[in-house]
């Protein structure tokens, strides 16, 4: 089996952690025996990332309309730039699937090829916004939903990273005859327990560790004023933040009107082998987003032992047993979140059980392993 991945998120050489998820998946498919092809695509107006030496991945430009207004037919632009070299590639090593991630354009792309060259195709649904419409407002939002509408249509499967995100597909397509729900796995050998951590020692430091891109549907702002909020209680509890964004400046800004800059600190973008070091490292990891379609960082510190605070209604929600393996609070609540921090803070036995429990839930189902095996099904009933 030959697969092709089309993918507008990969690691490069300034970023090891974006599109990780997918360099990961595909990995640990080929070790499985998958021959792969991988083609990271980035449109013409934005600068090509460092590629790294290393990575199996080509990376591919092509022309898109800038901003919201392209984003419908982008699809069809990076089709007409790799027809050609996909033909070739195709005599050489014939492809049997081509695995797109995420409808637009990767999806519509996959389609198109896919018909051209008389193949199947699948596509991967990573976020709540299956549509784009949330992303893309307006005319130009309805131009996404029906081009992504027909792209899930014409796929041999949908791929849902939860059942949340396949419950938004079903939504808005009405056919969930080509539904299926693979979630991310880990790499578990990464993103593991130090020794000290499994023998129930205290972690490194006092820290609630946070890692996501700096916008407002991440929940920092909650996450700072619950920090502030527990403060008198938990003197000592700094808090690390990995992630940058536009929110950097006005979060730090409400640090210092919280008087709390002192104990929280911007970490700005880490490599992947340091936000694993940071996770173990932590007392616990929080990030209280309302708009997660799973989110692969909870399940990362879950494996490493870490107790995990996400929010209710969340892809996450279908992983997190509350207060077996992690705990779970009401988006947007800043009561429940600092008294989340309070309890799990000041209970030291609570903390190991909650570790114990996350990493033992991902080792039994959610490693790397286990989506490389679900990935491969999938591929095998999707071939004619």
């Amino acid at each position: 089996m030959h697969v092709l991945t089309l993918t507008p998120f990969y690691p490069n050489s300034a970023d090891d952690a974006s599109g990780s998820f997918v360099a990961e998946s595909v990995r640990a498919v080929q070790d499985c025996g998958v021959d792969s092809s991988v083609i990271a695509v980035q449109p013409l107006h934005r600068s090509l990332p460092g590629v790294d030496s290393k990575s199996p991945a080509s990376w591919k430009k092509y022309f898109c309309l800038p901003g919201n207004a392209g984003l419908s037919s982008a699809g069809r632009f990076l089709y007409a730039a790799l027809k050609s070299q996909m033909q070739q590639l195709h005599a050489q090593r014939p492809i049997s699937l081509i695995h797109a991630h995420a409808a637009l354009p990767c999806g519509q792309a996959a389609m198109l090829l896919a018909r051209n060259l008389g193949i199947p195709f699948v596509v991967t649904v990573h976020g709540l916004d299956a549509f784009s419409t949330r992303q893309v407002p307006g005319w130009f939002g309805r131009r996404c939903y029906r081009a992504s509408k027909e792209v899930y249509g014409a796929a041999a499967r949908v791929i849902c990273i939860s059942e949340h995100v396949a419950r938004r597909v079903r939504e808005g397509s009405g056919d969930a005859h080509n539904i299926r729900v693979v979630y991310n796995g880990v790499d578990s050998s990464l993103f593991a327990p130090t020794l000290t951590s499994t023998e129930n020692a205290a972690p490194a430091g006092d820290v609630i560790l946070s890692v996501g891109n700096l916008i407002p549907i991440k929940g920092h702002e909650l996450l700072l004023r619950s920090v502030a909020a527990i403060a008198p209680d938990h003197p000592q509890v700094q808090c690390r933040i990995i992630g940058d964004g536009p929110e950097r400046a006005p979060l730090q800004e409400l640090a210092r009107e919280l008087h709390i800059a002192d104990r929280v600190h911007f970490m700005g973008r880490s490599p992947r082998a340091e936000v694993a070091a940071a996770m173990r490292e932590c007392m616990l990891f929080a990030l209280p987003s309302w708009y997660e379609g799973l989110g692969c960082v909870y399940l990362e510190a879950m494996s490493a032992e870490r107790p995990v605070i996400a929010c209710r209604g969340q892809g996450i929600e279908e992983i997190i047993r509350h207060k077996e393996n992690g705990w779970l609070i009401e988006p947007k609540n800043l009561s429940d979140l600092t008294a989340a921090f309070n309890q799990v803070l000041s209970d030291r036995a609570l903390r190991a059980d909650l570790g114990r429990n996350a990493r033992q839930t991902i080792l039994q189902s959610h490693t790397l392993a286990h989506q490389a095996g679900q990935l491969i099904s999938v591929y095998r009933e999707s071939l004619p």
